[in-house]
């Protein structure tokens, strides 16, 4: 394939390198007054860029054809499905931020040109078929994320959680590179087809403890547990902003690569990784929930909430299948709308004085103060919850079922049963906006873009969102065949 090719299939990466540089300059030239004009220039290159995949998308593109400069990329269907989940995910969280800062006088254009570079790093991250450029697109993203992380630098909790985050992520990478160097010595080659054929048959101990060291260092960005530390500390020290970005698409983005790596690279040695994958959903299913019960402050607890939700999209990894990839990109999808929503009806809990209310203490008797933000966060936390007949419910049942038919019903039953436990911590929502004394704290009101964000993603997880079912299921197939298409 000639260079001009290979250029075409990375369009949406080479846009928003493009709308990175050119926000760079705007920044430079206009100061904080351009902030919301960077913003909504931000936007508008993630729509461009996510119409780029539009095709790619709908036709279900997998094979050579999608594979760029020697394959070292892929922009193949399972590439664009992630992507179009992030870029969504990015779009939702530049229209709601610009009021959330600027009501603290932090609103800075920098923050949209780090959206962006962060979403382009997790581009290439989705699309690698390379260890080299799996690492290339991996470290663009996090080091957006330290410098988001501690966005305000006034804030020492926000200064914290960067110091925190850019540590610990240090030693992830670390980790990762250590792996990736005994891969590379005992394969032969960073490349994943290479990686594939070199692990066929019997294979060595340095390939093992290669694979065990790249899964570890990707279990800590999907913070799956044992290496969910930095996870509750980083959510409630960043700004809300910020944690409903790095809760959402860069979520997406680790889940998706770890899939890509463990179907695709390591897809010759599925029974050497699926313990490794097993041990890290039930860990984090049942860590994230007993975490969550003793919390008081509200961005702790949707933390330990995303710790258990990358448990149950591990269970359909372990799945090893195509029906179990195409439930993971279905729980993506859902946990997206899920997650943004909860988060933004965070930022919407404010005082009149700008102070954020983040405890329970703040939101009890929210129903007589608020009653369609306590309402809308309701349906948020019961799908959340699993709690039929709203969307997340589906989320669960098609990972569970893709779990049953690959013969893995003990981890099913056991995901069941642990699924359970996290319904406490999210009915404590509801009981304490709807049946505790209401606070005597008054609660401000709201912009019409947080409330579209809002009120939409509600409508996604409401039963109105089963609607939606048929479009899931259709790009999660198309995603998941481009990883059981062998080399």
């Amino acid at each position: 394939m000639d260079m001009s090719a290979s250029f075409a299939l990375i369009a949406p990466e080479l846009v928003l390198a493009a709308f990175s540089l050119l926000l760079v300059l705007a920044s430079a030239w206009g100061g904080d007054r351009a902030a919301r004009t960077v913003s909504i220039i931000a936007v508008v290159g993630l729509f461009a860029a996510g119409m780029l995949l539009f095709p790619v998308l709908h036709l279900g593109k997998v094979g050579p054809e999608t594979w760029a400069f020697g394959d070292l990329i892929r922009a193949d269907a399972f590439g664009a499905a992630a992507k179009a989940l992030i870029y969504l995910a990015a779009i939702g969280c530049l229209v709601v931020a610009p009021h959330w800062f600027g009501r603290i006088g932090a609103m800075k254009p920098e923050f949209a040109v780090l959206v962006l570079l962060a979403t382009l790093g997790m581009s290439l991250m989705v699309s690698a078929s390379d260890l080299l450029t799996l690492y290339l697109g991996l470290e663009l993203n996090s080091l957006a994320a330290y410098v988001l992380a501690a966005y305000l630098r006034n804030d020492s909790r926000s200064a914290e959680a960067g110091l925190k985050y850019f540590v610990l992520g240090a030693l992830a990478s670390g980790i990762l590179l250590y792996g990736m160097s005994l891969i590379y010595g005992f394969a032969g080659t960073t490349s994943f087809a290479g990686i594939r054929e070199a692990m066929t048959g019997p294979m060595s101990n340095g390939l093992l403890f290669g694979l065990i060291f790249v899964l570890a260092g990707l279990a800590f960005k999907i913070s799956a547990v044992p290496f969910h530390m930095w996870t509750p500390d980083v959510y409630e020290g960043a700004p809300t902003p910020v944690t409903t970005f790095f809760a959402t698409a860069p979520k997406v983005a680790a889940v998706a690569l770890t899939a890509r790596v463990a179907l695709d690279a390591f897809g010759g040695q599925v029974d050497a990784w699926r313990q490794v994958v097993i041990f890290a959903a039930l860990a984090s299913i049942v860590v994230g929930a007993l975490g969550a019960i003793g919390q008081n402050n509200l961005k702790r607890l949707l933390a330990y909430s995303s710790i258990n939700n990358v448990g149950f999209i591990l269970i359909g990894l372990a799945a090893a299948s195509a029906a179990g990839a195409s439930a993971m990109f279905v729980y993506l999808a859902i946990y997206v709308a899920m997650t943004l929503g909860s988060f933004v009806a965070l930022m919407m809990l404010h005082a009149p004085d700008g102070r954020a209310l983040e405890t329970f203490d703040d939101i009890a008797g929210l129903s007589t103060k608020r009653p369609a933000l306590a309402w809308c966060l309701l349906a948020q936390m019961f799908s959340l919850a699993g709690i039929p007949p709203l969307l997340g419910f589906w989320g669960k049942f098609v990972v569970f079922q893709a779990a049953v038919q690959a013969g893995l019903v003990v981890l099913a039953a056991i995901g069941v049963a642990a699924s359970v436990i996290g319904a406490f911590y999210y009915i404590k929502f509801v009981k304490v906006m709807f049946f505790d004394t209401a606070s005597d704290t008054a609660v401000a009101d709201s912009t019409r873009a947080q409330w579209a964000v809002l009120a939409l993603t509600t409508l996604i997880v409401s039963p109105l969102g089963y609607l939606l079912n048929r479009s899931f299921a259709d790009l999660g197939d198309k995603a998941a065949s481009a990883l059981f298409l062998l080399p």
